[in-house]
């Protein structure tokens, strides 16, 4: 038994220990395995064998010692939790025994996670859950989740939309608060604006849209003068009825942009204001901030300004309807278009053609890569899958408004703070692969420096047409960093502009109501409230969140229809090369599937300088754009990914494509 004084020296000693412990803040990094690592603070990688990761979870914050093993290796003991970000996960409900637990769909949650009598919410086996961590696990590795909501079962009409939601902690339902805002809204709250703004209720402004579009917040109008045209983009207001700080406006700034999911979008706004109170319906008065500018016969600016404005739209037209207008075609919805709108498209045709010529001279076209519409059955999954063709009428509104977001940016770059979308080019982390495939495979563009808006713009140009033993353009494009929120003004090296913000879309995207805001404070001292650092960082978290979560959904959707393509060889091209495999996109419908090197004889080394798989023994290359055959193989369901199968048939055998 101790005595007082070896219980003393014992508590010491113990005191010592602590205070000469060496703990390493960081964060929890999952993986697919049992496993995971704490990415350090300091910038390095600790591993979490699978008893410590039992008493993490996946973005948490913790203290960690390291601890040497076996033959130098270390490992990470977790030590301290400091924060758990992981409030809410999905996962489905199972009854083993006595016991009933959640299965997390969360990547990374590689157990069941018990829930106590209290908190099942009545759920059934199989149920989908919509849960929280009722107890963290970090004192014995035994968490507990507590149901908040039954989300319904697999198979369900719906239930991929309402999962992803739930996945992707997005609201379906609205506030009290905005809701109230928004029923206290009527035609009465347009008419009191009125008075303040210019009336253009007699001028021809149309939009042009998809057939099925309520939230129109764009319309158009032009005419001829001396040396080109006048061009007038009018878009639609909501800053006019909805108050800064207002419950919609934070809504608005919580959800950052609607989300275009398949057959059901989630708004940014509620229906009545972003489908009817500011959607520039035709016949309607209808509140707009309306950018007026010179195009030259050349497609370049002249002078522009804004204007806050009432317009009166002469109709709500659709793409067909003006393509077939501008092709010469004849129908009778043309011929009952009044004069004014029929030679205000002439004129509007006219303007687009100047603008993208100038573009495609001074600036960056984007490609037209073929594009896919998904059709939906009654059950909420996909039917057929079809070509979306791009016309001459998408191409019109295109460069209306890419010419009226140039306008807003320029205005911005005149002001104290703007928003703008700024594009750094190539990512750094590829700078070097960059000039290694430039240096090799186009020599006389080595000069050129991709860092600046000039030498990227003319890179990008002179490698679109360029014969080469590898796709140059496309490799480069898949070096390009992601664009950015920022409150100066800098290039957007992918459009080749010196500047470049966006304002037509202010029912859609909170950033294009706020440079409203701004546009307006600085020419009419209306209020607002700036955003901070802070601010801008959330609203950029939450848009790129909201397309993970509309990818999420579609490749869902996408995998699910998969199944029913059969045995038959398809044909597609090489969209994407990894060390283990590459992607096929097929031609037909524009599904992506994984083709595995393990599925192919041999074994293959990948260069990321050309980003090509090639044969190590016989040179056999598969590389980017590449066509060839494949058949379906299955899909893996945890990552709702395609698998392909090569057909030999329709691969490269490249004994002539060797670089």
């Amino acid at each position: 038994m101790f005595n007082a004084d070896a219980l003393n020296q014992l508590r010491q000693l113990k005191t010592d220990i602590e205070e000469s412990k060496v703990v390493f803040p960081g964060k929890v990094k999952a993986t697919n395995g049992r496993f995971g690592f704490v990415t350090l603070d300091e910038g390095r990688d600790v591993f979490l064998p699978p008893e410590e990761m039992q008493k993490v979870l996946p973005g948490d914050r913790v203290n960690v010692t390291e601890q040497e093993v076996d033959k130098g290796k270390t490992q990470g003991v977790v030590d301290e939790l400091l924060e758990s970000r992981l409030s809410t996960f999905v996962g489905r409900y199972l009854v083993k025994g006595k016991g009933h637990f959640v299965v997390p769909e969360t990547p990374g949650i590689n157990r069941w996670i018990f829930i106590p009598p209290k908190e099942r919410m009545n759920a059934q086996p199989d149920d989908y859950l919509y849960c929280c961590i009722h107890k963290h696990p970090i004192k014995d590795g035994k968490g507990q989740a507590k149901v908040l909501r039954v989300i319904g079962k697999a198979g369900e009409p719906g239930i991929e939309r309402a999962l992803t939601l739930a996945t992707f902690d997005l609201a379906d339902s609205w506030p009290a608060s905005v809701l109230a805002q928004a029923d206290s809204l009527n035609e009465t709250a347009i008419e009191a604006c009125e008075a303040a703004r210019e009336d253009r209720t007699d001028r021809a402004y149309v939009t042009i849209d998809s057939p099925a579009t309520q939230d129109m917040d764009d319309a158009l109008l032009a005419e001829p003068n001396a040396t080109g045209w006048s061009l007038s983009v009018a878009i639609a207001d909501p800053s006019a009825l909805i108050e800064p700080e207002s419950a919609a406006e934070l809504e608005a700034f919580n959800r950052a942009t609607a989300i275009y999911f398949p057959g059901e979008p989630l708004p940014m706004l509620p229906d009545s204001i972003s489908t009817r109170l500011c959607s520039l319906m035709p016949d309607m008065n209808r509140l707009a901030l309306v950018c007026d500018l010179q195009v030259n016969n050349d497609g370049s600016l002249g002078d522009y300004s804004f204007h806050q404005a009432v317009i009166r739209s002469r109709g709500k037209l659709s793409y067909d309807l003006v393509s077939n207008l501008i092709e010469g075609r004849e129908d009778e919805d043309i011929k009952a278009l009044p004069d004014s709108v029929a030679n205000s498209l002439d004129q509007l045709h006219q303007v687009a053609t100047a603008l993208r010529k100038w573009r495609s001279e001074h600036a960056l076209l984007s490609g037209d890569r073929p594009e896919f519409r998904l059709r939906l059955d009654e059950n909420r999954r996909i039917r057929a899958i079809e070509p979306s063709v791009q016309n001459e009428a998408h191409r019109l509104v295109e460069e209306c408004m890419v010419v009226a977001n140039r306008c807003a940016a320029d205005f911005l770059a005149q002001q104290p703070s703007g928003l703008f979308i700024q594009h750094p080019g190539f990512r750094d982390d590829r700078a070097d692969n960059t000039r290694a495939l430039i240096e090799g495979y186009a020599p006389h563009l080595a000069d050129l420096d991709p860092s600046t808006p000039d030498g990227f713009r003319e890179l990008m140009k002179q490698t679109t047409d360029l014969e080469a033993d590898v796709p140059v353009k496309v490799i480069l494009s898949r070096q390009l960093a992601r664009a950015e929120l920022a409150f100066t003004a800098a290039p957007h090296q992918g459009m080749g502009l010196n500047a470049y913000t966006t304002f037509t879309s202010p029912l859609r995207k909170y950033s294009d109501l706020y440079v409203h805001r701004v546009i307006k404070a600085a020419l009419w001292d209306t209020p607002m409230k700036a955003l901070d650092g802070d601010k801008l960082l959330a609203l950029q978290n939450t848009q790129i969140k909201a397309r993970q979560a509309a990818n999420s959904l579609e490749s869902w959707l996408r995998s699910d229809f998969a199944k029913t393509l059969g045995e038959e060889p398809m044909d597609g091209v090489i969209s994407r090369t990894i060390p283990a495999g590459f992607f096929v996109r097929l031609d037909v419908n524009g599904l992506e599937g994984f083709v595995s090197c393990k599925t192919l004889n041999g074994k293959y080394s990948f260069d990321p300088v050309t980003l090509r798989l090639t044969h190590n023994k016989n040179g056999r290359i598969f590389q980017l754009e590449q066509p060839v055959k494949v058949s379906f193989a299955g899909v893996e369901e945890e990552r709702r990914q395609i698998n392909f199968k090569l057909v030999e048939a329709g691969a490269k055998e490249n004994d002539d494509s060797k670089s």
